[in-house]
């Protein structure tokens, strides 16, 4: 993939930069209270960095998914509020994104000043990509830079519309994304391991192939594993299984053959009568040999053994979904043995965002990981090989000489 101009290439001081960021965070019903902020934490290097060059900083975010009507429950005040204390300086909180008014307030900003527009998704526009909600918030700028990874495989108007009205550049958290997931992708250092999870082969069908014809191992868990199971004949109970897609798996696993990759499936499973009752009996059994009425809901000792054995001298790791449902403590081993595996070897590791992002978070091994993707669909895409509009229209390395 081409390389992108970022904010390093580009004339900044004296100048409004608008800044596409991803601070759709989680809050706490009733409070707003910010349970999360990782996401407004990776956005802080772009903005000093722009601060620091003598720019003032126009700030814009989704948050939620208020379907183009002012919600209160979706404000980004908290996002506001946490920024001030996180930058250590004001803040100004503008009530839209859009307007006369609007404009009258980010037109007057100094050098120096930061300010955050109010949720882009109250106006449904932006969703849309519409064209003329797109030259509003581009008047709001002058230079644009899209720093919202999570967002780029979407084409809304603040992620794709806004970049044909402005010199367009990627902020540093994008760079970052687009370097390791690319490497990942372009120019791997070799054993090449990938982890899949996650409930459905459908979901991954694309990552799959894609993987099939770069990595030397390709280790399967999750919900998604019972279809590939399921495809080879294996008892797999009343498991998650897509039966739609058992000549599909069959056909992944020959291609594997095929191409001399090693394609790892698990050889036991913690299996349960339920998910919902935390009293339901628990127990390990080899696979092939779930009963009717018992479910897979980890791999098995035995499994995380292989898997962790399979990872060793590996150079380069992409995990991308939990092998069991981590959510809860007592189906949460086998991800944590990998991660922590991942956490002692000497290669890039690439945790593709989403819920494996949030496991490793959570397991306190996230400054172990050479990355941890900030966006799941939009990391998945990319490992697809798809073309994310977000990426596509900034400009690329050496292509126009910056700033004119």
């Amino acid at each position: 993939m081409a390389q992108k101009q970022t904010i390093r290439d580009i004339p900044l001081k004296g100048k409004r930069v608008l800044i596409r960021a991803d601070f759709n965070v989680p809050l706490e019903k009733g409070t707003g209270r910010i349970t999360d902020d990782i996401r407004i934490r990776e956005s802080l290097p772009t903005i000093r960095y722009c601060l620091d060059q003598g720019a003032a900083v126009v700030l814009m975010s989704h948050l939620g998914r208020p379907d183009g009507q002012r919600n209160p429950a979706y404000t980004l005040a908290p996002v506001a509020k946490r920024l001030e204390e996180l930058l250590k300086q004001p803040v100004i909180f503008l009530p839209d994104c859009v307007g006369p008014e609007i404009e009258q307030r980010v037109k007057a900003l100094k050098p120096g000043e930061v300010v955050l527009l109010e949720n882009l998704r109250y106006h449904s526009e932006e969703e849309k990509n519409g064209p003329e909600f797109a030259r509003q918030l581009a008047r709001l700028g002058e230079i644009y830079v899209n720093d919202a990874f999570g967002t780029a495989h979407r084409a809304h108007a603040s992620t794709e519309g806004v970049a044909h009205h402005l010199p367009a550049v990627a902020g540093l958290l994008m760079e970052k994304e687009i370097k390791y997931l690319d490497g990942a992708l372009s120019n791997p250092v070799r054993p090449y391991v990938a982890i899949l999870g996650g409930a459905k082969v459908s979901d991954k069908i694309g990552v799959i192939n894609r993987f099939l014809e770069k990595v030397d191992k390709l280790l399967i868990g999750g919900g998604m594993s019972y279809t590939f199971l399921k495809a080879q004949g294996k008892a797999i109970g009343s498991s998650r299984c897509e039966k739609d897609k058992l000549d599909l798996a069959n056909e992944l696993m020959a291609k594997a053959a095929q191409r001399k990759v090693e394609f790892l499936l698990p050889v036991d499973h913690v299996i349960t009568t339920s998910l919902n009752d935390p009293n339901s009996p628990v127990k390990t059994v080899p696979v092939g040999q779930i009963p009717d009425g018992w479910e897979g809901v980890d791999i098995g000792p035995e499994t995380a053994k292989q898997f962790v054995s399979a990872l060793a001298g590996a150079k380069t790791v992409v995990w991308n979904g939990p092998v069991g449902v981590f959510e809860q403590e007592r189906f949460a081993q086998g991800s944590k043995q990998i991660a922590q595996a991942l956490a002692k070897l000497n290669a890039t590791t690439v945790i593709g965002g989403g819920d494996s992002a949030a496991f490793v978070q959570q397991a306190g091994l996230a400054d172990k990981m050479s990355h941890i993707s900030t966006g799941g669909g939009a990391s998945l895409e990319f490992l697809e090989g798809k073309v994310l509009p977000g990426i596509a229209v900034l400009r690329d390395a050496g292509s126009v000489p910056a700033g004119r």
